[in-house]
């Protein structure tokens, strides 16, 4: 069973004849996904700019933009036949509840990983490349912005930091509580400028615009905002005047697509996601997660993903019955 999205907020499950295992194949049995709200949701509205068609398709993504397409990249579940030990695998596949994949495409889930926390995997691994890419070291004031499931999971990354800092930032006041279960500091959009006075490390992962703005508030003179949004569609536009040019910032953007650019000389994608199953240890990123539904009720999950009503966290799917 696998789930296609078939317009804007349309979506349907759909029965799937799985290809026979190679040599060197698995079967993974799903037991848990993860519905990664910013860019599953630009998906589920069809918010995919033509341009990017090729180069945003995930792994074993089936179909094409706009639609009809199987998305999705944080799946859960159990080896139940090919080479190798069986057990808990990390992969980064569509919502399906079973799936025949290279061996080299799981990844190990540590055993002191509840498997449901395990689907953050992906977004941990992204706060890893983020925090490559913006370089913080000891004893610095770090801001993210958007305390959503990548901004809390930058945040709780960088909290291990000696002596770090870190405050998340975001319009909702409901998400200091979010901020407080990951340990690290929080303040509201509008009054983050006293806060942030001194900062070292601006991150923006709010997903919006707006956000983008703040950040640029927010820097250091002579310093530089992390994008680790992709913004999809969005057109707003983005005021670079002011002491944008006078205070000399610089704005780069954060793919996990590709290993920052500082380690990627030395570290695999497999060595960075690894280490991200091995972070999620800790059981502080269960305030990532969100609520849960069975993958009988993944047609309304696209809707609400497609109208703005998804958990702002990470939702989870519960595959133990399919």
């Amino acid at each position: 069973m696998a789930l296609w999205t078939v317009g804007p907020g349309k979506a349907e499950l759909r029965t799937e004849q799985l290809p026979p295992c190679g040599d060197d194949d698995v079967e993974v049995r799903t037991l848990w996904s993860g519905v990664s709200r910013g860019t599953e949701a630009l998906v589920a509205r069809g918010g995919v700019p033509r341009s990017e068609y090729q180069r945003m398709r995930a792994p074993f993504q089936e179909g094409d933009f706009p639609f009809p397409v199987k998305y999705g990249y944080l799946s859960v579940g159990t080896v139940e036949s090919g080479p190798g030990p069986h057990g808990p695998v990390f992969a980064l596949h569509p919502h399906q509840s079973r799936f025949v994949v290279p061996q080299s495409a799981v990844t190990p889930i540590p055993a002191a990983v509840p498997l449901r926390r395990a689907v953050l995997a992906g977004a941990v691994e992204t706060a890893v490349n983020v925090l490559w890419d913006a370089r913080p070291q000891v004893g610095d004031r770090i801001f993210v912005i958007g305390a959503g499931m990548i901004g809390g999971a930058i945040a709780a990354v960088a909290r291990g930091i000696p002596g770090a800092e870190v405050t998340l930032i975001d319009v909702d006041e409901g998400r200091a509580a979010v901020a407080a279960s990951l340990g690290v500091g929080f303040a509201v959009a509008d009054e983050a400028r006293p806060a942030a006075a001194g900062a070292d490390v601006v991150i923006e992962a709010s997903g919006r615009v707006a956000g983008l703005q703040l950040a640029l508030t927010l820097a250091p003179t002579d310093g530089e905002v992390i994008v680790a949004s992709w913004f999809g569609d969005q057109a707003e536009p983005l005021d670079l005047g002011a002491d944008f040019h006078s205070r000399r910032l610089a704005i780069r953007a954060s793919q996990v697509g590709a290993v920052a650019a500082s380690r990627r000389a030395h570290r695999s994608t497999g060595e960075r996601l690894a280490l991200a199953l091995r972070l999620l240890e800790d059981p502080g990123f269960d305030a990532l997660l969100g609520g849960t539904s069975t993958w009988r009720r993944l047609p309304d999950v696209v809707a609400a993903l497609a109208d703005g009503t998804a958990d702002v966290l990470c939702h989870t799917i519960d595959w133990s019955d399919a």
